[in-house]
């Protein structure tokens, strides 16, 4: 088992009608101006916002409001919420939406705590800081896993870009998570959720590391529950038990609990990370979907008794010691076929007419830099690897 530091300073209040009582919450961690700062209009129209407006208003906490996050949250809004954070004075930002929200919360943030430097250069890592706001949110859709992680990706438009940017100040310092507020969360978009809760544990899983099997225990849970409930959820959107394991699968699978002992680097993601840089409209969720397939099957060969281990524990597959890959195959056409069963792509064809053979070259040049750059893991990936891997899932 590697080092590892485990700190989660993040508070979790968890259950039903937990949002109203945000504004103790917000007290509690000393708020007292807070920038409320939420997506588009569906937290307006279900009567979340009204809620979390009198909760602050009940306890006299001032506050201003941003809205407007997309999905693939954009460093031009960042930039807009720095500077209203900073004109207002305020001193904690309350996220009310998805993993979107809460990375352009993180990344207002951090900017607010360090004016005068450019919100951009912090997303690089150019500039190093150590100081943030004090930030919380109120979770409406279980997918990134922002609640708990260390994690913020923001989108620079102008550039193409999509990085992230991994650090303690990116914790929140309080997460409220009520299932209910997802039952109206729309099928496609739940079952994105479904698939990016269990990549961020399978890669984990799946990174460099041994001697690890209470993590790994840990992680198959999370992933044979989550892909167990997002199937329930999708089919009955109403199922709070269902909601709630996919809400907590959420939190558990991104806060690095699911990794410990081995290598964090989550190769998957930088595949995706590209494509919706390039197009904004795609789904991560749905991008993760489509390229899996394609990255399972190529590292599966270089890694064949964890792929096993895999199908043993997450898809009930037994594997013949003497040819791991027969059955570790079989646990990957599962997983397949699961995706196929919630209405996720599993080809960039069928992620976006848009992206073309030509898009294949310009990805992997993105994600390896040139080929200036390998992605570690169990199976390095250079620019050979990755453009053949966009090739295949093709």
């Amino acid at each position: 088992m590697n080092n590892f530091v485990y700190d989660i300073p993040t508070k979790v209040y968890f259950g039903k009608d937990e949002e109203l009582n945000v504004g103790k919450y917000l007290k509690e961690f000393g708020a007292t101006k807070v920038l409320l700062h939420y997506g588009g209009h569906s937290a307006e129209k279900s009567g979340l916002l009204g809620k979390v407006r009198k909760a602050m208003d009940d306890e006299g906490i001032p506050f201003v409001e941003l809205g407007g996050v997309r999905a693939n949250p954009s460093i031009e809004l960042v930039r807009k919420g720095v500077k209203l954070a900073i004109d207002e004075k305020v001193d904690f930002i309350l996220a009310v939406g998805g993993g979107s929200v809460m990375d352009s919360s993180k990344a207002i943030a951090h900017g607010a705590a360090n004016p005068g430097v450019d919100e951009w250069d912090l997303q690089l890592k150019k500039v190093p800081f150590t100081k943030s706001l004090k930030k919380g949110c109120i979770l409406t859709i279980a997918a990134a896993g922002s609640e708990m992680s260390d994690s913020c990706v923001i989108s620079n438009d102008e550039l193409h870009m999509k990085k992230g940017i991994n650090c303690p100040q990116n914790r929140m310092n309080f997460a409220i998570e009520n299932p209910c507020l997802t039952f109206t969360v729309p099928k496609y978009q739940t079952a994105c959720g479904a698939v990016d809760i269990t990549m961020h544990t399978l890669e984990r899983y799946f990174n460099k590391g041994d001697h690890t099997e209470l993590t790994d225990a840990l992680a198959e849970a999370v992933m044979r529950e989550n892909n167990k409930a997002g199937k329930i959820c999708v089919e009955d959107p109403e199922n709070y038990d269902a909601r709630a394991t996919m809400m907590w699968a959420s939190s558990i699978a991104h806060n690095d609990l699911t990794g410990l002992g081995r290598g964090k680097f989550l190769q998957l993601h930088q595949f995706e990370h590209v494509i919706s840089a390039v197009y904004p409209e795609v789904a991560h969720g749905a991008g993760l979907a489509a390229l899996w397939p394609a990255w399972a099957r190529y590292n599966m060969p270089y890694n064949k008794d964890r792929w096993a281990k895999f199908a043993k524990n997450v898809w009930g597959v037994d594997c013949d010691e003497a040819h791991p890959e027969i059955g570790a195959s079989k646990a990957i056409d599962m997983q397949e076929d699961y995706y196929r069963s919630i209405g996720m792509p599993v080809t960039l064809r069928e992620l976006s007419p848009k992206i073309t053979e030509d898009d294949l070259t310009k990805f992997a040049d993105m994600v390896s830099e040139n080929g200036n750059r390998v992605l570690d893991g169990p199976k390095p990936l250079d620019r050979n690897d990755i453009l053949a891997i966009y090739k295949e899932a093709f």
